[in-house]
């Protein structure tokens, strides 16, 4: 039987574990008192920053939980399913996810790696995996028709995706992805990923991921322009200022951003909010600029540093070119890039002109890597074969998804690559994350190396390189010292995932079954 002292200590300890942010009457305080208050939206908590796992919630915690959660039941479908291990329990979810979604693969595979990631957390306090079934279904999806015209002055169609999975610790945030491989089951997984990455963060920012099936590579300006606008003119009716901030993804650079944008402030009156910009397409060098601080930390664990590591990039768009930019200012020695056409190789290094004649080529659109061996007499085009033959220390996949798996992993650790950092969305493999722990190759996930859009919208324009450097060294501590913490030192996907939903679940907690 559960007294009044016992429940009261378990609520007082799940507040206390709760990561708050300052509150109106504490911003209001702040002003009388003639301070300058942060120029984000989404401030930080203005104490000192702990470990969202403190010493007293540890491995010898003393915190009294409620045993009663564990003999409730998980499920209560043919009968009540109840679970007695954090392992039975992550294995519950992902059958519950396999029985009612088992055609979005992309989907099952996120549900299936963060389950298991969470399993420890299930052991501590039953209650999280109460809190993880409900999370597993997202608040809203919106699939919406989107009709254009081509140049021809055929009317074409594509499906148009929102999906606002978590608005738990704040408005939604997510970017827009365009390319023929999106579907609804791949918005999904982005989406629930998403939850995590924003979660670990520390902002007020939930989590939404949207695009469409269109690929803007084979269009001409004018029907690229026109499909941006019909998506947004459906979209207009679901985002906007303090509800939903879409942010660039794959396919969406700066033009892309532009044309939305345009349209959605022709259709509405509010297209900012205070000094927070709205869908910006300003800083969109940052995030890459953020993966290569990862690697810097994680190397530095290593005591190691970027100075003279040959880098594999994979893809070339706007991260790809962010992320040899700034190797290039570390010492670093970009090798490759690569698109649908193929790879291009400098043996000796891509510098910062070579790395301006790629940019040049790339913002146009449509343009292939092959044109860039017509200005380098020392680059190979597709020489070798398999970009993963060219021996190298770090590996950057920016490209497409599930470009590496268990085989790539085999060949990069064979040549000697040491880590492998993702530069874009689910670029590696289930497989190829436990290849990479199998062989001891480091791995930076994205739901880490890729908070650099929320550190943007966070801080606006005013984020300076040493400012991005602290953040990223705050969350890079915070998601190892969870790893740590659950048993899992170094697997940062484990430790980010903890993160993560450590900070949504226990905002869900007080808000109730919603």
């Amino acid at each position: 039987m559960i007294t009044r002292s016992s429940y009261a200590l378990a609520s007082r300890a799940i507040a206390a574990r709760s990561a708050t942010l300052p509150s109106a009457a504490a911003a209001q305080q702040q002003l009388e008192l003639g301070t300058t208050p942060s120029t984000s939206s989404r401030p930080m908590s203005s104490t000192p920053k702990k470990h969202l796992v403190t010493r007293e919630e540890g491995v010898h915690q003393t915190m009294q939980l409620s045993k009663s959660w564990r003999n409730k039941p998980l499920f209560r479908r043919q009968g009540d399913v109840r679970f007695k291990s954090g392992l039975e329990a992550s294995n519950l979810l992902i059958a519950e996810a396999h029985r009612r979604d088992s055609h979005e693969i992309e989907y099952i595979d996120s549900i299936s790696s963060t389950m298991e990631c969470l399993s420890p957390l299930f052991d501590r306090n039953p209650r999280y995996a109460f809190v993880a079934k409900q999370l597993m279904e997202p608040e809203r999806f919106i699939q919406f028709r989107v009709a254009w015209m081509d140049d021809v002055g055929v009317v074409r169609l594509n499906r148009g995706f929102r999906i606002q999975y978590s608005s738990s610790l704040g408005p939604y945030e997510g970017p827009l992805h365009l390319g023929a491989h999106v579907n609804g089951g791949l918005i999904k997984a982005l989406g629930f990923d998403n939850v995590f990455s924003n979660g670990l963060t520390g902002y007020d920012v939930g989590s939404s991921v949207g695009g469409s099936d269109f690929h803007p590579f084979d269009k001409s300006e004018g029907e690229v322009q026109r499909f941006c606008q019909s998506y947004m003119t459906e979209l207009a009716k679901y985002v906007g200022p303090d509800i939903d901030h879409p942010t660039m993804g794959m396919g969406v650079a700066e033009k892309e951003m532009g044309y939305l944008f345009g349209q959605y402030k022709r259709i509405n009156v509010k297209s900012t909010s205070g000094s927070v910009p709205f869908m910006t397409k300003k800083d969109s060098e940052v995030p890459g600029h953020a993966i290569v601080l990862f690697a810097k930390e994680m190397l530095k664990d290593k005591k190691q540093s970027l100075m003279g590591k040959r880098c594999l990039i994979l893809g070339s768009g706007k991260n790809a070119r962010a992320v040899a930019a700034k190797l290039l200012e570390f010492g670093a020695v970009p090798l490759t890039f690569s698109d649908e056409s193929g790879h291009v190789y400098e043996p000796k290094g891509i510098d910062e002109s070579k790395l301006r004649t790629i940019s040049k080529i790339k913002k146009e659109r449509g343009a292939m890597l092959g044109r860039y061996v017509i200005s380098s007499t020392t680059a190979q085009f597709n020489e070798p074969s398999s970009v993963f033959d060219i021996p190298c220390d770090l590996c950057f996949p920016c490209g497409p998804i599930k470009s590496v798996d268990a085989e790539v992993v085999a060949k990069l650790a064979d040549n000697g690559c040491i880590g492998v950092i993702e530069g874009g969305h689910k670029n590696v493999t289930i497989e190829g994350r436990q290849a990479l722990k199998s062989r001891g190759v480091m791995y930076g996930p994205h739901i880490m190396t890729l908070t650099g859009a929320n550190i943007v919208s966070a801080h606006g324009h005013h984020l300076s390189g040493e400012k991005l450097e602290e953040e990223v060294q705050r969350i890079y501590t915070d998601v190892k010292s969870a790893a740590t913490e659950f048993n899992a030192r170094g697997d940062l996907f484990a430790g980010g995932s903890m993160v993560g939903f450590l900070r949504v679940a226990n905002a869900m907690l007080t808000h109730g079954a919603v």
